[in-house]
């Protein structure tokens, strides 16, 4: 995996959740690079708040020369611009997008910790990014996709959209 290779897992629990996705994968093709793969999308029940509707999620595969800062500026001018509110955290929206990988890289920011904290406590992460980048390795765990995904400690059911 190059340094560029950049891995993204987009959301979306409400309006028209495959539309926010498809309109969300367009902007970051638009605005951040060149997108090389898109998962099928994925439907699972809400992480984290239970009393809401359940997301359609995808993952893409990026190729960017953007430094980290300016990635995370993309995608927070991207969430805004389809609608997102951040009232409240794991709260509904229209669009989620989060920075799962950048190629082997451990980046700590102010903004930004990549691998993505929480990425291998969630199936309905794991599973669309495992169709793009089975053997993608993480860089803190050192294993594949595939291996986070077969010992993923969240057994919550992830299914194929359409």
């Amino acid at each position: 995996m190059k340094s560029n290779d950049i891995y993204l897992s987009l959301g979306s629990n409400l309006g028209d959740r495959l539309e926010n996705l498809q309109r969300a994968t367009v902007a970051v093709g638009k605005s951040m690079g060149n997108v090389i793969h898109v998962s099928s999308v994925f439907e699972s029940a809400p992480w984290g708040v239970d009393n809401q509707a359940d997301y359609l999620n995808l993952a893409l595969m990026l190729h960017s020369d953007l430094e980290i800062d300016s990635l995370m500026s993309e995608i927070q001018k991207i969430e805004l611009a389809l609608g997102r509110d951040r009232k409240e955290k794991w709260g509904p929206r229209t669009v989620d997008i989060d920075i799962l990988l950048v190629g082997e890289r451990i980046i700590k920011t102010v903004n930004v910790v990549v691998p993505h904290p929480e990425m291998v406590n969630r199936r309905f992460v794991l599973q669309p990014l495992s169709e793009i980048a089975t053997k993608a390795i993480h860089p803190v765990e050192n294993q594949t996709v595939e291996q986070l995904l077969y010992k993923c400690p969240d057994k919550g059911a992830v299914w194929r959209f359409k």
